[in-house]
């Protein structure tokens, strides 16, 4: 498979694009692109995977000049229309999103969008309706758990594999260090228990966990390095004002960023709540939209998919999915995750709906044989 993939994105892709055909193709409808913010100018990746959500200023500019070339990137607003309204979309219809709410987003997304004549809804959580700075917690944890391997790439010494156990409100994580890949499958199995509790015992699991692992390296971000906040910190409330004036769109996306389906429902539909009540007292306006937390098809159940139509969002928005012609559900609609490993090419089969067309078929072809 990844020599088919590798073959699509080198050949087929680029040749189609040339040629034209993925404008010439594209379907009706709508179709929705999810970033998650613009790497700053002169920070050191930690690990292609971890920082690969995020994408260069350079090929987000690319991107936008290539879609803007290509199709009808509509605002928020309109798709709000044509939700509420009925209102006719564009042909080859396009709208921008950004998750999460880090502070490059001001930063570093917004200039690019502005100079390009864009509007983009930006989904935030609820840290952004505060003052105090702080992080997405699967992120820090993602750092605790890869420090001493960090620390080693730029020291001769190497820190022993690290061990740590917490206990509390019914739940028990553990886990021994080793390898790089024994880490990353560590790091996401403790995100899904973690995700199964509320956000005040998920901080004191990390306290615990960081008082067992910490190394003499850890610093966490460095709250006076404006490169290390701009990449990890969410937007504070005033900043997140700043992001609105400036014509931008508001998006809830729950009060803590947990993956909603290992929560009790009771807890996730507070997430959903909650989020939407604290961003409308924050910007004195009414918040509209929702993107579920990770977003993809194990994160969000039946049960969970009910819950934003329940708090009264007028739209929901998954992160798979996506494309031209695809089904456009208003409380699960798909979209098309834009990662720094995307070129443009791939990026217009995606959104031309060719990139599905051609998965639907191959998975109808292989549950005929």
């Amino acid at each position: 498979m990844r020599l088919v993939s590798s073959f699509l994105k080198k050949i087929v892709y680029p040749t189609l694009s040339m040629s034209g055909v993925f404008r010439r193709i594209a379907g009706q409808g709508l179709a929705v692109l999810t970033y998650h913010g613009v790497i700053p100018d002169g920070y050191k990746f930690v690990d292609p995977g971890f920082d690969g959500n995020l994408v260069s200023a350079n090929a987000f500019r690319k991107q936008l000049q290539r879609l803007k070339k290509c199709f009808n990137i509509i605002a928020p607003e309109d798709v709000l229309a044509w939700l509420q309204e009925g209102r006719a979309l564009p042909e080859r219809a396009v709208l921008l999103t950004s998750d999460d709410g880090l502070l490059n987003n001001l930063t570093e997304m917004l200039p690019i969008l502005q100079a390009e004549g864009l509007k983009c809804l930006f989904f935030v959580t609820g840290a952004s309706t505060r003052d105090e700075r702080s992080m997405l917690w699967y992120e820090e944890l993602f750092l605790l758990l890869t420090d001493d391997l960090r620390a080693a790439r730029t020291s001769e010494q190497y820190h022993s594999p690290g061990r740590f156990e917490a206990s509390g409100g019914g739940l028990t994580i553990r886990g021994e260090l080793g390898s790089r890949e024994q880490r990353r499958s560590i790091w996401w199995d403790v995100v899904k228990q973690l995700s199964r509790v509320d956000a005040d015992t998920r901080k004191w699991f990390l306290t615990e966990i960081s008082g067992q692992l910490v190394s003499t390296s850890w610093r966490g971000f460095d709250a006076q390095d404006p490169v290390s906040c701009r990449r990890y910190t969410f937007m504070t409330r005033q900043e997140l004002l700043q992001l609105a004036a400036a014509g931008m769109t508001i998006g809830a996306h729950t009060s803590s960023h947990p993956i909603l389906s290992q929560l009790p429902i009771e807890l996730a539909r507070v997430e959903v709540v909650e989020s939407k009540a604290w961003l409308e007292y924050a910007l004195q306006r009414k918040v509209w939209a929702f993107a579920f937390p990770f977003g993809d098809a194990q994160s969000v159940t039946p049960q969970v998919l009910e819950l934003p139509s329940e708090a009264g969002y007028a739209a929901a928005f998954l992160n798979y999915g996506g494309g031209l012609g695809v089904e456009l559900p208003a409380h699960a609609l798909p979209r098309i995750h834009v990662t720094a490993k995307m070129n443009l090419a791939e990026m217009e089969a995606h959104v031309s709906g060719f990139y599905m067309q051609l998965k639907n078929t191959a998975n109808i072809s292989s549950e005929a044989r």
